[in-house]
């Protein structure tokens, strides 16, 4: 069982090795311990996610860090400098 993260924004990007990481999964998760279990291929994201600084979408639809991810899903996860100015704060408290 597989979930697709994809890495946008240039800051990102520089801190993970490849834009496209496929994770295995074993059930369903949520977008954060996805990311918390996967440190091997995406630690470098953490401190991003704990300032607030991604944007999330699940299959193209808006998500949250305790959104739920199966096998099969895309994430995608991009970069917001001023959360708070961008509205992204609201998705990712």
């Amino acid at each position: 069982m597989m979930v697709t993260v994809l890495v946008f924004g240039e800051m990102l990007r520089q801190a993970v090795e490849d834009s496209e990481v496929q994770c295995e999964v074993v059930g369903p998760t949520t977008v954060k311990r996805l990311l918390e279990a996967n440190q091997d291929k995406l630690a470098a994201l953490l401190p991003f996610l704990s300032k607030g600084e991604l944007l999330i979408t699940i299959n193209r639809k808006v998500g949250a860090l305790d959104s739920t991810v199966k096998d099969g899903d895309t994430i995608k996860l991009t970069h917001q400098v001023h959360p708070t100015m961008d509205g992204a704060m609201w998705q990712n408290p």
